[in-house]
């Protein structure tokens, strides 16, 4: 209405002067009045002319005229900038009501959504990343923004991307990062940017051990899409996250430098008050959280470090699965997972092989994987043919409680899970065997001070060795038949993992961390039963046996990461620098060869990451 007004009143004015020149030079107008017109329109002409000055109150009346005219133009001018404002503010809130209807508001409504743990929930943790590391870990978790994963993985329920936009129902939010990493190392040990730790060469390994590696890769760089919605009064979650660290190419580093992309997580997660659901590949239920049982990268500590291995003593996989959970309180978290299997046994295990009077039966290794490249010269067995009796199953209880107003994270995880083979002689099938094992693990993370925290993770397993990371730990060992018509048998390998360390968010832009990282692997053999004549032991660890059979595996870790700069609407952009130093043991050290492996590695990284 009140464009429609101020339309009329611009005609209007418009129209004012012409209808008061016409009544003014009209045939029944006097002679004096013809001349003031005359006056007004010729200003030389009045100085000649004394009648012109006659009128001064006609050319006053003019002049008040003409400034009223003015004034009632801008004034229907700013009237009709006002209205086109509200016209632009009537259109927005017809917007913002439609998408409240459909449940796509603002991120306001999302947080708003039953959700009992308003810092430790999977939403909140959510595209956490921090910008944190404008990568890492979860805003909960984390004093500041600066870790490395979490960027990767979003950006907080509280907050919305600008890349955000809705279809329908639902609201998409792209995220990830740029990596530019640098990797040397003192050794070659030839595993790209993730670091292979049983693989450290000794010294007398020539020519490796003699040799340095320098490379520079993109491989770690990362894709993400979040979807969230509501379904059945309860919050939907998808996820999708991929890196390029895919099938490796032969000519990888030589032209095209043309790196695979890979899936690293792929869900669905529902939540309706105090009950969650997953389905899909995420992380292990087994590997560390930063708080609660959270499903988003940034819920999960898998440390600051570039490696793409982590660090030594991580115990982690992203594994398909099926996860229950459920939220008693905001501090308390339980939940259960059934997770995919692999029967692993590495590439350092004896098995018995020779068919002779002390082991009549062969041990078959397709029955297990063996750790080996699928593109390897020796064609090994395929790992996706590896039998499994039954998933793995993982429980986890978690605690978040806060002390004096600092954050405190405790859980107990516990894993149960069964190993079968089959024992043959020729075409005579002996039976199977069967083996139960399990592990346990104790994780924390305590906010000392402000933006300080103390991590500690600890793991114990009996025949879990393949969940500690990158570490080519052996679940079990396969012991010699007795007789021609005895099966196999399995025995487990005791194992165990851990990591001490600290994050610390010194100042808004540079966070500083340390780790130090164990890994331990039992000894497990028989006195005979392999080798050409049966009578050399067999399993892993024994007297004589490779120096790939290692006791102990360790790492100290310092990190640093400085941001440049971070805005909401632009994304951040970080420098992340890692020193590491690995040492490998063996269990059996031959005369005159070194006690252990040692090298020296060093990352430097780039990160840009997505707002």
């Amino acid at each position: 209405m009140r464009l429609f007004l101020g339309c009329i009143l611009t005609v209007g004015l418009i129209l004012a002067p012409a209808r008061a020149g016409a009544s003014g030079t009209g045939s029944g107008d006097s002679a004096a009045t013809k001349a003031a017109r005359s006056s007004a329109s010729d200003t030389s002409e009045a100085a000649a002319k004394p009648e012109a000055s006659a009128e001064p109150a006609k050319a006053s009346v003019e002049s008040e005229l003409e400034e009223l005219r003015d004034l009632l133009l801008t004034q229907a001018q700013q009237l009709q900038a006002q209205s086109e404002q509200l016209k632009q503010q009537q259109e927005k809130m017809q917007m913002l009501e439609e998408r409240l209807k459909v449940g796509t508001a603002a991120p306001a409504k999302l947080a708003a959504a039953p959700d009992p743990q308003p810092a430790s929930s999977p939403r909140a943790a959510s595209l956490s990343v921090p910008v944190a590391s404008a990568a890492q870990p979860s805003a909960a978790a984390l004093p500041a923004p600066a870790l490395p994963v979490a960027a990767a993985q979003g950006a907080t329920a509280e907050q919305t991307s600008p890349l955000s936009f809705g279809i329908g129902g639902a609201r998409f939010t792209p995220g990830g990062f740029m990596d530019l990493t640098n990797v040397f190392r003192s050794k070659d040990i030839g595993s790209g940017i993730g670091t292979s730790f049983n693989s450290i060469p000794f010294n007398n390994a020539l020519p490796l051990a003699a040799l340095t590696e320098d490379r520079f890769s993109l491989q770690n760089s990362r894709v993400s899409l979040r979807i969230d919605s509501k379904v059945a009064g309860g919050d939907v979650l998808g996820y999708l996250e991929t890196d390029f660290l895919g099938f490796t190419n032969d000519n990888l580093n030589v032209t095209s430098n043309s790196n695979t992309l890979r899936m690293r997580l792929y869900f669905v997660d529902y939540k309706r008050g105090k009950w969650e659901i997953l389905g899909g590949q995420d992380w292990s239920m087994l590997t560390p959280n930063r708080n609660g049982i959270g499903v988003l990268p940034g819920d999960i500590f898998f440390t600051q470090d570039v490696d793409t291995n982590y660090n030594v003593g991580l115990v982690w996989e992203r594994t398909p699965q099926f996860r229950l959970i459920l939220h008693p309180s905001p501090t308390v978290t339980f939940g259960l997972s059934i997770e995919n299997p692999q029967q692993f046994i590495g590439s350092a295990v004896t098995f018995p092989t020779a068919a002779t009077a002390a082991s009549p039966i062969t041990f078959t290794n397709t029955q297990v994987d063996t750790n080996l490249n699928l593109n390897s010269a020796a064609p090994p067995p395929n790992p996706l043919a590896t039998p499994n009796l039954h998933p793995d199953f993982i429980a986890k209880l978690a605690f978040d409680p806060k002390v004096t107003g600092h954050g405190i994270h405790v859980e107990i995880a516990g894993l149960y899970r069964t190993f079968k083979i089959n024992s043959f002689n020729g075409a005579l099938n002996i039976g199977n065997s069967t083996l139960k094992a399990g592990g346990g693990s104790i994780n924390s993370n305590f906010e000392i001070f402000k933006n300080f925290r103390f991590v500690e993770t600890a793991f114990y397993s009996s025949g879990g060795g393949r969940d500690i990371g990158s570490s080519n730990v052996p679940d079990f060992i396969v012991q010699p038949a007795l007789n021609a018509t005895s099966p196999l048998t399995l025995s487990p390998i005791h194992s165990s993992a851990g990591i001490l360390g600290f994050e610390w968010q010194a100042t808004p832009k540079v966070m500083l961390y340390g780790y130090e990282g164990l890994v331990y692997v039992g000894r497990n053999f028989t006195a005979s039963g392999c080798g050409a004549t049966g009578t050399s032991p067999c399993g892993y660890g024994f007297t004589g046996s490779a120096n790939s059979n290692d006791r102990t595996i360790q790492e100290p870790t310092l990190g640093w990461v400085q941001t440049f700069w971070r805005n909401p609407n632009y994304g951040a952009l970080q420098l992340m620098i890692q020193a590491s130093y690995l040492t490998r043991s063996p269990w059996f050290v031959a005369a005159n060869a070194p006690k252990n492996a040692h090298l020296g590695m060093g990352y430097v990284n780039l990160r840009y990451t997505l707002p």
